[in-house]
């Protein structure tokens, strides 16, 4: 009988028409990133890697942290992610990361990127932590990043808290740096000590601090994570260009805390797209409310859905609104590098979006809708949004 770690990667070859044998498990989607990107550095030396702004911090760690250098584009006001015709052309570019934000895969963007780093000689990344065992696939079905990252953390596609897995592909051209990756990945140790024991304790903890005072439960927790008794879904250096802990891989404990919700994963994307279907129609022409067309209308099972208000502060009253109705959204990607970070500088960030107004208009009033919920509660989300602009 399979061990779990294998029945995991054979779970995910089966949704993606893929080998078993081109997945590996990691700790975190990012540690599988910073494995690539180590290798990356290691064998062609210092350089680039192009990715966006409007993104979460933790997706640009692994760049800063493998000893090389973002470089940012601006995105797509359609898609929200890289527009291939804004890429720097800086010849230090080493790799082009394709972020499909919020789970929306745009074909014709993909293939822009793939096209886009071939001309450059790099390598294409693929950010699929939105849309867990999902990838960009060519005419034949064939995925054609050369690196597929892919998340089961904390509010992502699954109701899962850690884990993430890299598919790599068998037919990249470099193939010293597959063979370095996949020998990489493979040696990777699991989790041990505090930290496996934290893992285990996470959901509990988060129940407990979640029934408490914020401001006591925010120091119980600061004072966990400081013991190493609890893990923080993004650590405090995690907002300053580290990646916590080394690289690691999954254990067969959370390798079983994955399996059964994946396999359940059909009938939650089904949820997912009857939730845009329901949002298309209460959202329609309100007054102040900017809904993205392409995505609403994609018909693709999104994390969740961004709408934008004329200012930050109206986004703000909104989720608030929301909040007091007992729903939930959330403010992402406002700021860029969500949830915020100490220094841009290290993220060779300046602060000015001169050059990526799409970026700029899209991080303004953002508010972050739910899409895991049945059409009655996004009906309930709604009202709540279109209440708190209406009261404005």
């Amino acid at each position: 009988m399979a061990d779990v770690q294998t029945e995991l990667r054979e779970t995910l070859a089966t949704r993606t028409g893929t080998d078993a044998g081109d997945w590996f498990l990691v700790f975190r989607a990012r540690h599988g990133m910073l494995v690539v990107l180590r290798e990356l550095a290691r064998l062609h030396g210092e350089g680039s890697i192009v990715t966006q702004l409007l993104t979460c911090c933790t997706a640009v760690d692994p760049i800063i942290a493998a000893g090389l250098h973002p470089l940012y584009g601006d995105v797509s006001a359609k898609t929200l992610s890289l527009d291939a015709g804004t890429l720097p052309t800086d010849p230090s570019v080493m790799g082009i990361v394709d972020q499909h934000t919020f789970g929306y895969i745009d074909v014709a963007s993909s293939r822009a990127l793939r096209k886009a780093a071939d001309e450059r000689g790099a390598v294409l990344l693929e950010d699929c932590a939105h849309c867990v065992g999902r990838l960009a696939t060519d005419d034949d079905d064939m995925p054609y990043a050369d690196f597929s990252f892919h998340s089961f953390g904390v509010e992502k596609m699954l109701p899962t808290y850690f884990g993430g897995a890299v598919w790599v592909n068998p037919r990249m051209k470099d193939t010293q740096l597959h063979d370095a990756v996949a020998a990489a990945l493979s040696s990777l140790p699991e989790p041990a000590g505090k930290l496996a024991k934290a893992m285990r304790s996470y959901r509990t903890q988060i129940r407990a601090l979640n029934h408490m005072p914020a401001k006591l439960a925010h120091g119980l927790r600061e004072r966990m994570v400081a013991h190493g008794s609890f893990e923080p879904a993004i650590a405090q250096g995690e907002m300053a260009g580290e990646v916590a802990h080394e690289p690691m891989r999954m254990d067969a404990w959370s390798c079983e805390q994955v399996i059964g919700p994946l396999e359940a994963l059909p009938t939650s994307l089904d949820l997912r797209v009857a939730a845009l279907d329901t949002y298309a129609r209460e959202l329609a022409d309100v007054h102040g409310v900017k809904v993205s067309r392409t995505l609403v209308g994609s018909g693709q099972p999104l994390l969740r859905l961004a709408v934008n208000l004329p200012t930050n502060k109206e986004a703000d009253d909104a989720i608030a609104g929301i909040a007091a109705a007992g729903l939930y959204a959330v403010p992402w990607y406002r700021p860029l590098l969500y949830p915020g970070v100490s220094d841009p500088r290290i993220y060779g960030y300046d602060g000015s979006l001169g050059t990526l107004p799409n970026t700029a208009a899209l991080t303004r009033g953002t508010v972050a809708l739910p899409c895991d919920l049945s059409p009655a509660r996004v009906h309930d989300v709604a009202k709540a949004l279109r209440g708190a602009v209406v009261s404005r």
